[in-house]
């Protein structure tokens, strides 16, 4: 509290340093320091005092410099280039914190768990993890956490505010993590790549996810039926089977599902669309396994082969009412002379010559 007495009256006074004498980084502004009591009055300084004030988002800054490097933000101006993996950032002190994944020097390390870190300020957020220490509360609803920042995005939540705008179709993001991530979409770009079979994707996530279908994993583990998954949210879709729940609801027959996809294939049917074409007759499709088994009439492929007799049908359900020969099964019933029959169209004969 010392040094904010000292700094405090003398804000224009606190420069940021340039060069290698950078040391001590503000989370907030990216400012760096050369010493740490520094960079303690500068945080303690009211950002309303912060005269550089960004156009776009109103945030406030105690210099120019930083005010020009946050504007990056919003530009998508990113000068500096990692010299290993040719990745863009919009500030220096962004590029020195990425240089260290390169390097793998974690010199801090936690006394708890013994997790290393390659920046202090780094530890310091991982040790609110076991301190529990979340002293940042929402107003709104008495959420805490452990960083400022995270309570800014998380208040985004109730007011609304999506700052972070693409430029190509204007979807609005809470974060900017979240905007990258929708860009890619527009780009095609695929940065994180499978080093077994090379295969692309868009996500880190996703990239995970397909790891597994290489290491055979299957960590999450249903509680009912021990039946395993590669995903965790595959096990929250498959243990709906076992609590009955059905969380997506339409809102025009109020027909419910367990999944999402699944409520989207139902909407087709009230809204007409069809958006699954054949592309050698044209012919439209509101989902995309009835493209598929009308796909076989042209291709002449019939993959559902009997293991009785070896009759292949381009169509599951083709197959299943085959194999009623096999086991002597007549699911049909006739409603006038209660004459059961192996098929349906069997049974419309049936009643038409009765």
């Amino acid at each position: 509290m010392l040094f904010t007495l000292i700094f405090q009256g003398n804000l224009n006074e606190i420069q940021p340093v340039h060069g290698e004498e950078r040391r001590y980084s503000c989370d907030e502004c990216g400012d760096s320091f050369s010493q740490e009591q520094i960079l303690i009055a500068h945080r303690h300084t009211p950002s309303g005092e912060w005269p550089f004030i960004c156009d776009i988002c109103n945030k406030s800054f105690s210099h120019q410099s930083s005010l020009k490097r946050h504007q990056r933000i919003h530009s998508g101006g990113q000068p500096f280039c990692c010299d290993v993996c040719n990745k863009l950032f919009s500030q220096q002190s962004y590029l020195k914190k990425h240089m260290s994944i390169h390097s793998v020097e974690q010199p801090f390390c936690c006394d708890e768990c013994n997790k290393s870190f390659s920046q202090q300020s780094y530890l310091k957020k991982h040790m609110r993890i076991h301190s529990v220490e979340q002293p940042f509360c929402c107003d709104e609803c008495n959420k805490s956490f452990s960083g400022q920042s995270n309570l800014k995005t998380h208040q985004r939540i109730h007011s609304g505010e999506q700052p972070f705008c693409c430029d190509v179709c204007n979807k609005s993001f809470i974060q900017q993590s979240n905007l990258k991530r929708h860009q890619r979409i527009h780009s095609g770009e695929h940065p994180f790549c499978c080093d077994v079979c090379n295969k692309s994707f868009s996500q880190q996530g996703y990239l995970k996810k397909h790891m597994h279908i290489h290491s055979g994993e299957q960590p999450f583990c249903c509680d009912e039926c021990n039946k395993s998954f590669s995903d965790q949210s595959n096990l929250k879709t498959h243990q709906r089977i076992h609590s009955g729940e059905q969380p997506f609801c339409c809102d025009i027959c109020n027909k419910s599902f367990s999944q999402q996809s699944s409520l989207k294939r139902h909407q087709h049917i009230h809204s007409g669309e069809q958006p699954f074409c054949c592309d050698v007759c044209n012919k439209s499709f509101s989902q995309q396994s009835s493209l598929k088994r009308h796909q076989h009439i042209h291709s002449g492929e019939q993959p559902f082969c009997c293991d009785v007799c070896n009759k292949s049908f381009s169509q599951q359900s083709s197959l299943k009412r085959h194999q009623h020969i096999h086991s002597g099964e007549q699911p049909f019933c006739c409603d006038v002379c209660n004459k059961s029959l192996s098929m349906q169209r069997h049974r419309c004969i049936h009643v038409d010559v009765q």
